[in-house]
Parts: structure tokens; C-alpha cells; sequence
């Protein structure tokens, strides 16, 4: 029986619509295409240009792929659309797809989908979006809270093992559960956003989210796009901004999704050289296709749109750049000029960031892009890819390879500390100790570290604090605030029961301190992104492992001291930019962090004695495996 009643619903789709969809500029897609409420009923969309024929089933049809087909549009869109009375939000549903070639017959689940079941099941789900929100200031003051010039420490988690409930079978909080706990959490702590590993639904838990198929729909895991919306609006309401990892890089092959669509190669290249990402195992989307170019922005800015997000961390751009990324010769097809530049990719990114900024100018987009692409972080006006920011991967791989080293043989590799500062003006970057750095046998941040037990703890403060006093934007996994010795586990919480140690609640107040003191000098921040904000006092003791800088303000100078050896050094002179006092205002290794206790007494008065190029001087104590930091009186 078909119950479509033609005469209670029209079309959504103007000749506008049709025609932007057709160059490839229809970037609010999500509101077309999809399942949508309306008139009594639900009208249905999909884009499957090679398709016989396409019906919608679902409980409310026992799955009958007869009873309510859709109806091609006459416009060379491939759009097949339509409408079925007395269906409501909460209603299961697929596409069931029969191909023009080989009369290949699927189901699928709608990409537009804004719900899905919870997996390993696979329909999509009716749904209404409406939501209250209450984040009104918040949303006010987001152009400063995200701006460059703004304190901007990242806290990122995982979701499914931020904290469980050991005590009801390991099982991981919900939305609404983690928005009781997490917001409170990050504010205490003093970071300034939350970035979520990708909260888009996936098939596979393990994967992180990061095969992501539900490009407009948060995990069912966890609870509703209400329940999720819930948690970014307590988290504004607290003052934290939410960044999301979005992954516009590749797909999976599960057979409910978008590959083979309606029996083509529609979302992915049909060439394994340009379709098929070795490493992952995973769909390349086709960018050079209007159409899925218009799916992915759209889902970019659906975030944005529905979800108040303020920024969006984009994964893997490397393997979106170059066509041989993970390939042999002879594995990858080269461009049309015969480099290995992927300009369909490099096109899409640079369009992804003009409509992201010109219609939220008041957020962030980041690029995880791990080679020297020139200019990631520049306008595409000027020749950029247009990302507001980008990891500094190569500040993170150098960094946590000299702090590796026992201490003995950190003064042979001094310029992987030094070597940053080259570069650290060319790029808006943050500054990542990610998830990725403490898993598949790497070990934990603190389980990296040289020495004994009481070394270790050291290290990693020192490290830490590098890393805040560093210029760049701040970014640290979950767990590494708490010293935690296991690599993360995705199926288990965060090792809270740490915090009943000295040294492990050591850290997580030295870190918690760090954040507290990057919000309130300006020194700090403001200039995080220009060479007038950091000035070397002296690189070049590689004798002692030892580093002197200046981080500045428009009006503001503190000076950042670091020892990375497990030598107190005494009277060690230091110049400084005035006379007068300079009161010590961090030093990890305070007691309180559960350092030794070596220190200046609260602060130290300069003498007119020059070194370092400087008229005055410090003569100060240098604690063993440390960062001291500085400031005028």
C-alpha cells in the first residue's frame, strides 16, 4: 500500500536549490536532503543519481522495500524524494536502492541522518532537532574567547573513557551524565575548551570515531542529539568553548554506508589509487565531485548551525594533500600536471575554510596536518589553505624525543628544543600532546620519561610547563594531567584512583596552576602567534641543558627559566630586561607539585651587572628538572 499523499507536501527544493547543488555550492544541504517533519508526516531526500529505483523502509512498513517508493526528480539532480503520512520523529528507517547496473540491491542508511540507531544496529532515525538553549553570553563573548589573542588551553577526550562506572559493569557515561561531571571538571582545572575525538556516528567503538559515518549525527552510544546539545550548552554555560575532531579524510567500507552507494563509486574515487587509503583500510571521498563537496561543508557547518560548536579540528589533512601519501611508486596516479598535490583536496580545504569563516567568523578551524605545507594557517587569498590554526607536529615529535633522553645526554640534542622558535611564527599553531602519543605501544606521557619514580614526576612537569610557556595555543589528552603510567585504553576510565598519590595529585595541581597562570598574564597569549612576543635570553648552554626566554605583552615581560638535568645549579647568572625585583611566580618543582622544594624565596632583585646582552642580571637558584617562571614587580 503507498500512503504518500501528494496533495499535504511540496517539494523543498527551489531552482536555487537545484542549481547551487549542481555547481557544487549548496552548503546547507542538511535541510533539504534527509529525512524532515513536516505536514502530518516525514518527507524523505536522496541524492543516488544511478539508481532504478529507491523506497523507504522501516518498522512502520515491516521493511517492505514496495510499499513506499520515491520519485525521481526531472531535473538531472539525481535526487529521488518523497513523503509518507502518519510517521513521526523516532521512527527506524534505511533506503532501500535498486542500481541501473547489474540490478544491485541494497539497503542504506541516510547520510543526512541527524540520529542513527545505537550500533552494532544500523538504521537511521527520524528526528527533530529543536532544542532550548541557554548559552546566550556565552555565545556573546565567543569572538574573544576564541580569538589569537586569547588564553586558549585544550583539554581533549574521549568520550566513551573520560570516566566510567566501574560499579555498573565498566559501562561509559551518557551526555547528560558527562555534562555533570566534565564541565565542573574542565572549569577547576582551568582549561579554556574541550576537544571530543569525533563524537560523529561510527560503526566501530574501537576506531575512536575516527570511520566516521554519520557525518550529521552525534553517537547513539552515549544518548540524543538533545543529550549532546545538552553538554556543549552546560559546557558554554561554565565558559568552556568545544572543539570537534571532523573527519573529512576518508570513510569505511561498511556495507550500511556510503560506499557503492547506488551501485557506483559515488562518495569515493572508483580508482583504488585515489579511492582506497592503505593505512586505514578506508573510503578517499571523490572531492573533485560537486556533490560531495556539498555533503561535506554542509556537514561542517551543520555543526556549527545546530550543535553551537566553536571550532572544528580537522584530521589528517596530510593525506587530503598529497596523492602519495602512503603509497608506493605506482601506487598513486599524479595530478594533471604531474605532481603529487592533490588539487580536487587542496580546492575543498581551502572552500571548507572560506564558508566556515563567512558564516562564523567567531570560530576556529584546525588543521592535524603533519608535514611543512606552506601556509595552512594563511587566507586563501593570499595563496593559504585558510585554517585558523594547526598542530605543531614537528614541536611535538622533537619534544617529546629530547625528553626521552636521559638527562646525561640531553646537552647533545639541544637544538630539538631550540629549533622550534625557527619556525614558530610561520604558522598559527597549537602546541598537541594528543591522544596519539600514548597509544599502540608508545607508552605514557610519563611512562616516556628517564630516571627513577621522583625523575620521572619531574620530567613530566618540566615537560608540561615547557609546553604552556612554549608560544602556541595548548593542547593535552586526558590522563596526562594525572601522571597516569598505563597507555590510554578506549575500553577503560582514566586512572582517577591516581590522585590518591602525592606525586599524581602533584601533577594535576601543577597543571591546573599552568592554566590559572596562562589565563591571567597576557604575556602568556596575546602574541602566541608573533615573534614580537618571544625573545631568547640565552640558547645556548647545551652545556648544562639549560633555556632562558622572555614571553611579552604590549606592556608585560616574564621571564621562563627551564633546567632539564637533575642538577641544582646555583647562582647561575641570568640577564633580565630592568632592575628592580622579579618575583618568582611558578616553579614546578614547589613541594606542592611534589618537587624538592629548591627555589628564590618567592623572587629575586636584579643588580646592574650585564649579561646575555642585558645591562641587569639575576643571579638565581635552578631547581633540578625544572621551569621557573619570572615576572617584574
Amino acid at each position: 500500500m503507498n500512503n504518500r499523499k501528494e496533495s499535504t507536501w511540496t517539494s523543498p527544493f527551489t531552482d536555487m536549490d537545484i542549481y547551487l547543488f549542481k555547481e557544487g555550492n549548496h552548503f546547507r544541504l542538511y535541510e533539504k536532503l534527509g529525512a524532515h517533519i513536516c505536514n502530518g508526516g516525514v518527507r524523505f531526500a536522496i541524492w543516488a543519481p544511478n539508481a532504478k529505483s529507491v523506497s523507504v523502509i522501516g518498522e512502520f512498513n515491516n521493511w517492505d522495500k514496495k510499499a513506499h517508493p520515491l520519485s525521481p526528480r526531472q531535473d538531472e539532480t539525481g535526487i529521488w524524494e518523497g513523503f509518507i503520512e502518519g510517521i513521526d520523529s523516532g521512527t527506524l528507517y534505511k533506503y532501500h536502492i535498486v542500481s541501473n547496473y547489474n540490478n544491485y540491491e541494497v539497503d542504506k542508511g541516510d547520510p543526512y541522518a541527524f540520529y542513527w540507531e545505537r550500533p552494532p544496529k544500523t538504521a537511521s532515525i527520524v528526528w527533530d532537532l529543536n532544542y532550548e538553549w541557554k548559552d546566550e553570553k556565552w555565545m556573546k563573548e565567543r569572538a574573544k574567547r576564541n580569538s589569537f589573542k586569547s588564553p586558549m588551553s585544550i583539554y581533549e577526550v574521549h568520550l566513551g573513557s573520560w570516566r566510567r562506572f566501574p560499579e555498573e559493569g565498566n559501562r561509559f557515561l551518557t551526555y547528560r551524565e558527562l555534562a555533570s561531571f566534565l564541565p565542573n571538571y574542565a572549569k577547576e582545572m582551568g582549561f579554556t575548551h574541550v576537544e571530543f575525538l569525533p563524537v560523529m556516528e561510527h560503526p566501530f567503538y574501537g576506531s575512536w570515531g575516527y570511520q566516521t559515518l554519520g557525518y550529521f549525527a552525534p553517537t547513539a552510544r552515549y544518548g540524543s542529539p538533545q543529550d549532546f546539545m545538552y553538554l556543549i550548552d552546560v559546557l558554554h554555560q561554565n565558559e568552556i568553548g568545544v572543539i570537534l575532531d571532523w573527519v573529512p579524510s576518508h570513510f569505511p567500507n561498511d556495507g550500511h554506508g556510503l560506499v557503492f552507494f547506488d551501485g557506483t563509486h559515488l562518495y569515493e574515487h572508483a580508482d583504488p589509487r585515489k579511492g582506497f587509503h592503505p593505512d586505514w583500510k578506508s573510503c578517499i571521498f571523490n572531492y573533485g565531485r560537486n556533490e560531495v563537496r556539498n555533503f561535506l561543508i554542509s556537514s561542517a557547518l551543520f555543526w556549527l548551525d545546530k550543535y553551537h560548536v566553536d571550532g572544528l579540528r580537522v584530521d589528517a589533512v596530510a593525506s587530503l594533500l598529497y596523492l602519495d601519501y602512503s603509497r608506493k611508486d605506482g601506487e598513486w596516479i599524479p595530478n594533471e600536471y604531474g605532481g603529487r598535490e592533490n588539487l580536487e583536496a587542496i580546492h575543498f580545504l581551502k572552500r571548507f575554510n572560506e564558508e566556515v569563516y563567512k558564516n562564523y567568523p567567531d570560530v576556529q578551524t584546525i588543521a592535524e596536518e603533519s608535514t611543512a605545507w606552506p601556509q595552512a594557517t594563511r587566507p586563501t587569498h593570499l595563496g593559504g589553505l585558510g585554517f585558523g590554526m594547526k598542530w605543531n607536529m614537528g614541536w611535538m615529535h622533537d619534544t617529546l624525543e629530547y625528553f626521552s633522553k636521559d638527562p646525561i645526554f640531553r646537552k647533545y640534542h639541544h637544538n630539538q628544543l631550540t629549533f622550534s622558535i625557527w619556525y614558530a611564527f610561520f604558522e598559527n599553531f597549537v602546541l598537541p600532546l594528543s591522544h596519539d602519543e600514548v597509544v599502540h605501544g608508545k607508552g605514557s606521557l610519563i611512562a616516556k620519561m628517564p630516571g627513577d619514580d621522583w625523575q620521572k614526576f619531574a620530567n613530566l612537569r618540566a615537560l608540561l610547563g615547557y609546553q604552556w610557556l612554549h608560544p602556541g595555543k595548548k593542547l593535552l589528552f586526558m590522563g596526562g594531567e594525572l601522571g597516569q603510567w598505563r597507555e590510554w585504553n578506549h575500553e577503560s576510565s582514566i586512572d582517577w584512583h591516581l590522585l590518591e598519590y602525592p606525586n599524581h595529585e602533584g601533577v594535576r595541581h601543577f597543571v591546573r596552576d599552568l592554566n590559572h597562570l596562562l589565563s591571567s598574564e597576557p604575556a602568556l597569549y596575546e602574541r602566541d602567534f608573533e615573534n614580537t612576543g618571544f625573545e631568547w635570553v640565552d640558547f645556548s648552554d647545551w652545556e648544562s641543558s639549560v633555556i632562558s626566554f622572555l614571553r611579552k605583552s604590549e606592556d608585560q615581560t616574564v621571564l621562563v627559566v627551564c633546567n632539564f638535568t637533575p642538577i641544582p645549579r646555583y647562582n647561575y647568572r641570568i640577564g633580565v630586561p630592568s632592575g628592580g625585583f622579579w618575583k618568582e611566580i611558578l616553579n614546578s618543582d614547589a613541594k606542592e607539585y611534589g618537587g624538592s622544594g629548591h627555589g628564590n624565596f618567592g623572587g629575586l632583585e636584579a643588580t646592574p651587572v650585564p649579561i646575555h646582552g642585558r645591562f641587569h642580571s639575576l643571579v638565581m637558584t635552578l631547581p633540578p628538572l625544572s621551569v621557573t617562571v619570572f615576572k617584574k614587580a
